[in-house]
């Protein structure tokens, strides 16, 4: 099939379409790949045992919330961390030029995807479910 031919085929204009909104899709994810995103990542690491536990749970979001009664050292981590989330957040949005609820649900999803087994979810309904 000579390029000529193959780029009238409609079958190939709806691969490259696919592929340009794979790409355009991706595009905000690879926001995580950014240096702030680790340092926010490495003390959101000390969430898994509590939320493991099912002390601690991620709201819709992407902020961490206690699932239940916490102690004043969890509720203290919670903080922590959610102020390193809103940093990014913040940061994320304000270099991407879009509203900050933008970049938090983008975390959110990614808090998800790769949050331990066990974790509590809180959905925008007020409704818990577990991963």
């Amino acid at each position: 099939m000579s390029r000529a031919s193959r780029s009238s085929d409609p079958r190939v204009r709806r691969a490259d379409r696919r592929c340009l909104l794979l790409i355009i899709t991706a595009l905000p994810l690879l926001a995580l790949a950014s240096p702030i995103w680790p340092a926010a990542a490495q003390s959101a690491r000390l969430l898994d045992a509590p939320r493991i536990a099912g002390i601690v749970g991620e709201r819709y979001d992407g902020y961490a919330v206690a699932h239940g009664k916490a102690s004043p050292d969890i509720a203290a981590l919670i903080d922590k961390v959610n102020a390193e989330r809103r940093a990014v957040y913040e940061k994320r949005a304000a270099a991407n030029h879009v509203p900050i609820d933008v970049e938090q649900q983008i975390y959110a999803q990614q808090i998800r995807q790769f949050a331990p087994a066990g974790t509590w979810f809180l959905g925008p309904d007020g409704q818990w479910t577990q991963k």
